[in-house]
């Protein structure tokens, strides 16, 4: 039996797009959908004293309406920097804070990025070392793409040779099962719930944060408060 999941990547995505990483035998990085504003590809959220608080990547958007994430280019090159500089004065206190930064702070201080899928991909792959996570991470362009929404998450699972498709529920209202079983292959949806609360600065505890809130504070014991990691 081979588990595939196929999801658009996000910049610095919480706890539980890792655990649909673990869980599944291939991940696909579903960047040939069109670019969405406001949205978790290019931003996520972080803890700070005031509460929690976006970082944001700047992308060049004007006149490009249609384009896809894996043709969406970064704005600037002074965003990593000032990044880093965010999460430092947020995380410096937090137990594991040096351990994470030897890894992370290179890959936004030293590297460069011209391209936003590039970028997550990059910083989704340092995070699933970390964590032990084995899975194998493709680009949807590694295969060829068929039409309509279930359509072309139906070919993708064939050419990548699954048997189960796992998907997170947000897509139950638009997914048409019989598209999967006609093609031999299980549809199952990811449960996000029960994760326990671990040890955070500031605040009340919210689970909606970057991984590398987890990380920062609890370092080597991140998988304890995961689901499937570990």
């Amino acid at each position: 039996m081979k588990t595939v999941a196929i999801v658009q990547s996000n910049y610095i995505p919480w706890k539980g797009y890792f655990d649909l990483i673990a869980a599944v035998d291939e991940f696909i990085l579903f960047d040939d959908m069109q670019y969405t504003r406001r949205d978790w590809r290019n931003r996520n959220l972080i803890k700070t004293p005031q509460g929690v608080q976006w970082l944001t990547v700047p992308v060049r958007v004007k006149g490009r309406y249609h384009q896809k994430i894996r043709d969406t280019e970064l704005e600037g090159g002074d965003w990593a920097a000032a990044h880093w500089k965010t999460l430092e004065q947020n995380y410096r206190r937090a137990p594991h804070f040096a351990e994470i930064a030897e890894w992370l702070a290179p890959i936004y201080l030293e590297e460069s990025f011209s391209h936003l899928s590039v970028l997550n991909r990059r910083l989704i792959e340092a995070v699933c070392r970390y964590l032990g996570i084995t899975t194998r991470i493709s680009n949807s362009w590694d295969y060829r793409l068929g039409e309509g929404k279930t359509e072309r998450l139906v070919d993708l699972c064939v050419q990548a040779g699954a048997d189960e498709y796992i998907s997170g529920p947000a897509a139950k209202g638009y997914l048409e099962e019989q598209l999967f079983t006609d093609r031999g292959i299980r549809l199952t949806w990811f449960d996000y719930g029960g994760y326990p609360s671990y040890p955070q600065l500031w605040n009340d505890f919210s689970h909606g944060v970057s991984v590398f809130d987890l990380l920062f504070n609890c370092g080597r014991s991140a998988p304890r408060f995961m689901r499937y990691v570990g």
